[in-house]
C-alpha cells in the first residue's frame, strides 16, 4: 500500500497563495533501499496543481491502454501489444524528474513512455492501426515509436536490446559535454525477464569502465512474461545486479517517490559518478502482452488486491481528496473528460488511411553523407514474387 504521512509546509503560506499552489509535504518512509550508496529523502514538496497534472497524465495513459484493448480485440489493432497498466507511476515519475536533453530508450511496453515524451493519444492510436498519421507514420507499431525531437528513441522489440543502445547514448551525451560540466543523461528501462542478458551485463560493465552517465532501470513487474521472478532469476534484489555499480530500489506505484528517487539518480549520474542500476516495484494487470491472458500463472485475487490496495492512479486520487480542496465531483469530472477525449482520439485514428504506396515502405532506411534519405530500390520480402523493385 501506499505508505504516506501528510504535513502541511512549515512556513506561512502566503496571502495571495492559492489552494492550488498550497504546499503539501508527503512523506513515504520505505520507498528506498539503496545498494553502495545513500538512500534519497523519503519526502516530497507538492501541491494540487501538480498533483492534478500526474492524476490526468496518469488517467490518460490507463485510458488509452484499454483502448488499445479494445480495439485489438475488434481487430482494429493487430500484431504484437503490450499494454502499460498499472505501472503509469514509473513512466510519469521518471518523465517529472528528467530534463528534456536527456535520453530516453524502453522495451516494446512503450505506448505510454511515447505519450509522455511528446505523443498525443491519436497519435499513439494511429500507429498501432497502421495509419499513415501514427507517430510513426503506420510504419513502426506496437513496439516502434520514437521522438528524436523529444529525446525518445522507443520502443525496441527485441528483448533487452535497448540497453546496448541506452548506453550508447550515455556515450554520446558524454562525449559531447564539456569536461567539468553536468551531462544529459540517457535512461534504458527494461523489464525483470530481461535483467539476466549478457547483452545488459556487457553494457553495465561498460557504462562502468568510462563512467558513463547511463541509468539501468529495471520495470520489475513481477513476472518475467508468465514466470514469477522467484523462479526465473537466481538473485531478485535487482537493484543490486550492478555488483560494484550503485543501485537504487523504489516504489513504483507511488510517482511521488519515482520523482524523487529518479530526480537523486539523475543528479549523481549526470555529475560523472558512473551509471547506477534502479529497480522500479511496480506490477501490470493486464497479462504479458494481448496474447496472454494473464490467469494462468497468477490469480485473480492478486490483481483484484493490486487495484484495490495500490493502485497508481488510486494512490494521487486519496491524497488529492484528503489534502487538498479537490473533490470527488472535481475529479469525476476529469475523468470524464479524458474518456470523452480517448474515444474521439480513436474516432479521428480510425478515420485515417493506411500507407498509400510503397514509397512509405523504402524509406526512412538509409542517409547518405549529407543526412540526406535514400529511398532503397529493392526491399526482399518473405514471399519472393512479392518482393518491391523500383
Amino acid at each position: 500500500m501506499l505508505r504516506t504521512a501528510i504535513r502541511r509546509a512549515a512556513s506561512a503560506r502566503p496571502a495571495r497563495r492559492t489552494l492550488s499552489e498550497a504546499s503539501i509535504t508527503v512523506d513515504f518512509p520505505g520507498a528506498y533501499t539503496a545498494h553502495l550508496g545513500d538512500e534519497p529523502a523519503a519526502t516530497a514538496e507538492t501541491n494540487k496543481t501538480e498533483l492534478l497534472e500526474y492524476f490526468k497524465t496518469m488517467y490518460t495513459m490507463r485510458r488509452m491502454e484499454l483502448m488499445c484493448d479494445d480495439q485489438y480485440k475488434k481487430r482494429e489493432i493487430r500484431g504484437f501489444c503490450h499494454l502499460y497498466d498499472g505501472q503509469e507511476a514509473v513512466g510519469t515519475g521518471i518523465q517529472a524528474a528528467l530534463s528534456p536533453e536527456d535520453s530516453w530508450i524502453t522495451s516494446y511496453r512503450c505506448h505510454c513512455i511515447a505519450l509522455a515524451r511528446g505523443g498525443s493519444v491519436e497519435g499513439v492510436l494511429a500507429e498501432l492501426m497502421g495509419r499513415s498519421h501514427g507517430q510513426t507514420g503506420g510504419i513502426g507499431g506496437s513496439m516502434h515509436f520514437y521522438n528524436k525531437k523529444e529525446n525518445f528513441f522507443g520502443g525496441q522489440g527485441i528483448v533487452g536490446a535497448q540497453v546496448p543502445v541506452g548506453t550508447g547514448l550515455a556515450f554520446a551525451n558524454k562525449y559531447k559535454t564539456p569536461l567539468g560540466e553536468p551531462m544529459p543523461v540517457a535512461i534504458g528501462c527494461y523489464g525483470d525477464g530481461a535483467a539476466n542478458q549478457g547483452q545488459i551485463w556487457e553494457s553495465m560493465n561498460m557504462a562502468a569502465l568510462w563512467k558513463l552517465p547511463m541509468i539501468f532501470c529495471i520495470e520489475n513487474n513481477q513476472y518475467g512474461m508468465g514466470t514469477s521472478i522467484a523462479r526465473h532469476s537466481c538473485n531478485n534484489d535487482y537493484y543490486t545486479m550492478g555488483n560494484v555499480i550503485a543501485g537504487l530500489k523504489m516504489d513504483g506505484m507511488n510517482v511521488l517517490s519515482v520523482r524523487e528517487g529518479m530526480k537523486h539518480v539523475r543528479d549523481y549520474v549526470s555529475q560523472g559518478n558512473g551509471p547506477m542500476v534502479v529497480e522500479m516495484s511496480t506490477y501490470r494487470y493486464h497479462g504479458h502482452s494481448m496474447s496472454d491472458p494473464g490467469k494462468i500463472y497468477r490469480d485473480g485475487a492478486e490483481v483484484k488486491a493490486m487495484r484495490e490496495n495500490n493502485d497508481p492512479i488510486k494512490n494521487v486520487r486519496q491524497l488529492l481528496l484528503g489534502h487538498t480542496d479537490a473533490t470527488e465531483d472535481e475529479l469525476n469530472t476529469i475523468e470524464k473528460n479524458i474518456r470523452a477525449e480517448v474515444e474521439a482520439a480513436r474516432d479521428r485514428a480510425l478515420a485515417g488511411s493506411t500507407p498509400s504506396s510503397t514509397d512509405d515502405l523504402v524509406r526512412n532506411i538509409y542517409l547518405d553523407e549529407h543526412g540526406k534519405d535514400v529511398p532503397q530500390s529493392y526491399i526482399r520480402l518473405p514471399d519472393y514474387e512479392k518482393s518491391i523493385r523500383a
